[in-house]
């Protein structure tokens, strides 16, 4: 998840300043905790170094003009784009896929190719089928390898997707566009087998001080860029955050905000896509491309390149910059079903593990880091943050 997300509509909440949209008013205080909003009993988390089985590092393909989605001709091969998404890859993975999927259908051929097997590849090459082509995807790596299998796994659809400065007059509309068909997608998943998409509560905790910083309007540090922010036009999807009074929560701080959203459980719901294309008739294969001159050796004329921060070399697309996260991974814990944002530290449970982000809210971290290894030192004492926590409660300690 991108901290920024939660950390923006929790600060909006905190000040008791509510997103505007087309149903709610442009002002609108949070909604009161109601009775039937009593906070259901929350588990520990077991936060602990020795159950910390790995550490995953994802490059997020950042461009400030937003995603890539022109289409390009390639000698004699037509080539689609759909690739830069920055932090809100699966987010926008099945709305920017549909555009994406129309443009290549147009060209009137049967056979499409699919370059990439993450989220916005997966996505593409199910929707070809749908649209009635035949599919093969070509990627040097597939699913849990690929970079968007490190992703934290929350609904953050404008995710650093671009800087409000850079963009088209268009793209807000276009962005929500996606936004609203990718949530439509989401829903059917929602109750599945395996739970590859579920709705969990997530609580930012803050002290008064804290707060009183982070108030909106407030200036933005030196050298931080301009992203753009468009949840306020999708608002009415999700519910909005509530601020929960003093002793209606377990936490030890003195505020604590209760936000609801969309977890992807990435493991299921990646291998759930793989198996729906390929009961399907699709096909993959294992291809590393060095250059788009080597695309002449495939035999479909029109592909759909889905390559994400791949791209940047494979293209030569400069204007793909890295944004780095970190993921401590602490061994499932079935029972706990909800997420935390803790001194600048996030946990979200996952059925396949307690995801534990790096420390940091700005949305300037990790941004130009390129840097794929993992640091083990952080992840510990990331970790620690969340012990400290889980120490403080049990000692009933405020």
């Amino acid at each position: 998840m991108n901290r920024r997300d939660f950390l923006g509509g929790a600060a909006a909440a905190a000040s008791l300043t509510g997103c505007a949209n087309r149903t709610r008013s442009a002002v609108a205080p949070p909604a009161p905790l109601a009775p039937r909003d009593i906070l259901p009993k929350l588990m520990p988390i077991r936060a602990d170094v020795d159950r910390m089985f790995r550490i995953t590092v994802c490059l997020r393909p950042f461009r400030a003009a937003g995603p890539r989605m022109d289409v390009e001709k390639v000698g004699e091969k037509t080539v689609v784009h759909n690739y830069g998404h920055g932090g809100s890859g699966w987010s926008l993975s099945w709305g920017s896929s549909t555009l994406a999927v129309e443009k290549a259908m147009a060209a009137g051929e049967k056979n499409v190719g699919v370059i990439g097997c993450g989220a916005l590849g997966l996505t593409s090459a199910l929707l070809l089928q749908r649209a009635g082509a035949k599919v093969t995807i070509y990627a040097k790596e597939r699913p849990p390898d690929v970079r968007s299998a490190r992703a934290t796994g929350s609904w953050t659809p404008d995710s650093r997707v671009a800087l409000e400065d850079k963009v088209s007059a268009d793209f807000p509309a276009l962005w929500e566009k996606m936004c609203r068909t990718s949530f439509k997608m989401y829903e059917s998943f929602l109750g599945m087998a395996g739970n590859p998409v579920e709705w969990l509560d997530r609580y930012q905790l803050f002290d008064e001080n804290r707060r009183r910083a982070r108030q909106p309007g407030g200036s933005r540090p030196d050298g931080a860029l301009s992203f753009a922010h468009y949840q306020d036009r999708v608002a009415d999807l999700t519910p909005r955050p509530h601020v929960l009074p003093p002793g209606s929560h377990p936490f030890p701080t003195s505020g604590a905000l209760r936000d609801t959203g969309l977890t992807f459980n990435i493991a299921a719901y990646s291998r759930l896509l793989v198996s729906d294309f390929l009961v399907e008739g699709g096909k993959m294969e294992r291809r590393e491309f060095h250059s788009p001159s080597e695309l002449a050796e495939l035999p479909e004329k029109v592909l759909i390149n889905c390559t994400g921060y791949g791209a940047r070399a494979l293209w030569k697309d400069e204007s793909i910059v890295p944004v780095r996260g970190q993921i401590a991974w602490l061994l499932p814990q079935p029972e706990v079903n909800y997420g935390v944002m803790y001194k600048g530290v996030y946990v979200l449970s996952r059925r396949d593990g307690i995801v534990v982000q790096d420390g940091g809210i700005g949305e300037m971290e990790g941004y130009n880091d390129a840097n794929e290894s993992p640091d083990r030192k952080a992840a510990e004492t990331s970790v620690g943050v969340v012990a400290e926590l889980y120490a403080r409660m049990a000692a009933g300690k405020g």
